[in-house]
């Protein structure tokens, strides 16, 4: 006997399209609560959304409906198109068709709760993970009780205010970052004991072969939330402190339940898969281990794809992945200089946690192992220079790495370090030289959370002007190669860095390079959303990390070309 049905809305319209697990993992959390779950995916109907909508509400009335949000934005610094305002559309034409209550959530909501329950119109809203509070939520419904009862939930009582219900007794003196819910621990919003339920072709559920089909690429998880505290990262705040691992039978067994359906390309959803490295060869051990004892299993197909940190990262660890069929290494080491790295990439208690030699080793190390390597790299950050971004193209393409990509530019959000500094140094009465949005109309003052109405007043300065139009508030290094008008511009686009960049590879590197573009300068940029080249290969049939095909693009754009496929794609 259901307790009653609960309906999951993914809105999401970006493609090449990415497959929602979150709503696998709220899918899997209801139903062992007694629920029954079904999922409204809107990703590979974005042209006929509305149609969708009303057939499915036309016939069912949830007790509750969950919306995923993945992204706000492509946080693309040189891009800045956000999502929230379809997101909104969509939410708003589901509350036409239901009385049912909406709460919302994702990785992409977490980054800004406050403010997107107030934007959506939703009733509730969750940041972190969310399987429990979800149930938690539902069995408050089912059951008559007030939602004020569920903790960690966030409750929209209108007029642009939002209260969190507290998880526990409230810190005596706690500032209003933490009232806010900035950093907490988020263990006890996980479910670290089961596997998810993976499936494919049902059309009530999130369809994970479709979704390889048409992306080339799965998902999985094998612990939550970072301890880390890499001042332009979201994920501690959004996921939590503290590792949440999960049992390793239960990861396994979902790999193989994926790859057994087809999914034969998984990609690590973890902040990065190699911290809590220990947990990560336990994990790698037993798919080594089931390989081994059962020779015709699907785990002999599968192709694993992981993002790391440089380190830690030895060699047994490099042995193992290749032993479990990791076939790529993305490895975010974002700079070469220590002064620059110092105080960006840090651990909870503010030390570098790897250096440039950590770099090279894991290069080394991926290439013995027969794994390609993907380095990256993040200029912009305080500090930046013309010397210091010559130096860092210099060294990192001395590495060859099968691709290495550069990106330019951040995107600030509440509560990461680099943003919460911005507010702080503007305090409300001044711009700070680099922060930057396509659509300012005024230089961009910041406030911190103390100086604002509340948690909504201050997330909402990130993402919108005063007016309530888009600003999606990013960062430059004023010491950027620009002339002083583009930076004291609060709407300068930053060509002359992007074209140095360009300039400081020889042409002949250029097909080993993902480097950032402006209107006009290139055909090819690396930005995700709707990227002409990751939509041919998807309709092409390519699988894996895109960026391991990042080489063969021009041929594989011809091949587009010549099938017919590239004008499907991009038109």
């Amino acid at each position: 006997m259901t307790r009653g049905l609960v309906t999951l809305v993914n809105p999401n319209k970006v493609h090449p399209p990415i497959a929602p697990y979150a709503l696998d993992v709220l899918t899997t959390a209801l139903e062992h609560s007694g629920y029954t779950v079904e999922v409204v995916d809107l990703t590979f109907r974005r042209d006929d959304w509305q149609v969708v909508v009303a057939e499915y509400f036309s016939v069912r009335q949830p007790l509750l409906v969950g919306v995923t949000v993945r992204n706000t934005d492509t946080t693309y610094a040189l891009e800045q198109r956000p999502f929230v305002d379809e997101h909104r559309e969509i939410i708003r034409a589901v509350r036409r068709r239901t009385n049912a209550p909406l709460v919302a959530g994702g990785i992409g909501f977490s980054t800004m709760p406050f403010a997107l329950v107030d934007y959506f119109g939703v009733d509730f809203g969750v940041k972190g993970p969310g399987e429990v509070i979800i149930c938690d939520l539902a069995d408050a419904l089912a059951e008559g009780r007030d939602p004020r009862s569920v903790g960690g939930l966030l409750v929209n009582e209108g007029g642009g205010r939002v209260v969190s219900v507290p998880a526990r007794p409230p810190v005596a003196g706690a500032g209003p970052l933490a009232r806010a819910g900035h950093n907490e621990s988020r263990l006890w919003q996980v479910n670290r004991r089961d596997s998810y339920h993976r499936r494919s072709g049902d059309p009530l559920k999130v369809d994970n072969l479709a979704y390889y089909r048409q992306s080339g690429i799965g998902s999985i998880l094998t612990k939550n939330g970072c301890v880390y505290r890499c001042s332009h990262c979201v994920e501690p705040d959004a996921k939590g402190t503290q590792f949440a691992r999960r049992g390793i039978p239960a990861v396994v067994d979902e790999i193989e339940s994926l790859v057994a359906q087809g999914v034969h390309d998984l990609h690590t959803t973890d902040s990065e898969f190699n911290l809590a490295i220990g947990h990560s060869k336990a994990l790698l051990r037993e798919i080594v281990r089931r390989r081994n004892t059962d020779h015709s299993g699907p785990l002999h197909d599968l192709r694993l794809w992981i993002y790391c940190q440089p380190a830690p990262f030895d060699e047994e660890f490099a042995e193992l992945l290749a032993a479990a069929g990791c076939a790529g290494v993305n490895v975010g080491a974002d700079h070469v200089r220590r002064d620059l790295l110092d105080g960006w990439k840090i651990t909870a208690g503010g030390s570098q946690f790897y250096a440039f030699e950590d770099t090279v080793r894991l290069v080394e190390l991926s290439h013995r192992y027969g794994m390609r390597t993907m380095v990256e790299a993040l200029f912009g950050m305080p500090g930046e220079t013309r010397e210091t971004m010559r130096r860092c193209v210099d060294e990192f393409m001395a590495l060859d790495a099968h691709v290495t990509g550069f990106s330019l530019g951040l995107r600030l959000f509440p509560y990461t370090a680099l943003g919460i500094r911005m507010a702080e140094q503007c305090a409300g009465v001044r711009t700070v030289p680099g922060l930057q949005s396509n659509n300012a109309r005024e230089p961009i003052v910041l406030k911190p959370l103390a100086m604002c109405s509340g948690p909504v007043e201050y997330e909402r300065q990130f993402m919108f002007d005063d007016d309530g139009g888009f600003r999606l508030v990013c960062y430059f290094s004023p010491d950027l190669p620009e002339d002083p008008a583009r930076v004291s511009d609060p709407a300068g686009r930053w060509r002359q860095s992007v074209q140095f960049l360009w300039d400081q590879i020889p042409a002949r590197e250029h097909h080993r390079v993902m480097l950032p573009t402006v209107a006009g300068m290139s055909e090819h940029d690396n930005n995700y959303a709707d990227n002409p080249f990751l939509l041919s290969l998807c309709r092409l049939g390519y699988s894996g990390a895109f960026w391991s095909h990042w080489r063969e693009r021009r041929s594989i754009l011809q091949e587009a070309h010549d099938r017919g496929v590239l004008e499907a794609a991009t038109g």
